[in-house]
């Protein structure tokens, strides 16, 4: 599983011009799920996403996880970050999972995820989405588990 996560002041999604999902100050994690994906790696990537610490301490350094600060965060589904792009000018997605076996593990995520924490939103799987955010810093990392 990869996540590609965002400091966020502010994150929503869109769908059709509705929005379905959103935040205030916290995480946006853009996240794509791989073949070899299962529970324990998706139990691992929660863990990280609540506990990897990018939120600024009394210091200002980045010490404090989304876990401590109790921000939003905002799950989107993304198969493309999982493209091969070493080689040719387009993307192949072998190394992403099929749609079915995506769905199951980014619904267990999220599902993990709001039992663990309050204030997860989504987007919508499978969707055309828009995603607006306000990055903060900017603060971004590639995450996988």
């Amino acid at each position: 599983m990869i996540a590609l996560i965002q400091r966020v002041s502010a994150a929503h999604v869109t769908v059709d011009s509705v929005t379905v999902g959103a935040i205030g100050p916290g995480l946006l994690a853009l996240v794509a799920v791989q073949p070899n994906d299962d529970e324990p790696r998706t139990q691992r990537m929660l863990q990280r996403l609540l506990g990897y610490r990018v939120f600024a301490d009394a210091s200002g350094r980045m010490n404090r996880s989304l876990g401590d600060t109790g921000g939003g965060l905002l799950l989107v589904s993304q198969f493309t970050l999982a493209a091969d792009t070493r080689s040719g000018m387009r993307p192949s997605f072998t190394s992403a999972a099929a749609p079915e076996q995506g769905r199951h593990w980014f619904e267990r995520l999220v599902e993990l995820a709001r039992a663990a924490h309050a204030g997860v939103e989504t987007g919508r799987f499978g969707a055309h989405m828009q995603v607006h955010l306000v990055n903060d810093g900017p603060v971004t990392f590639w995450l996988e588990s």
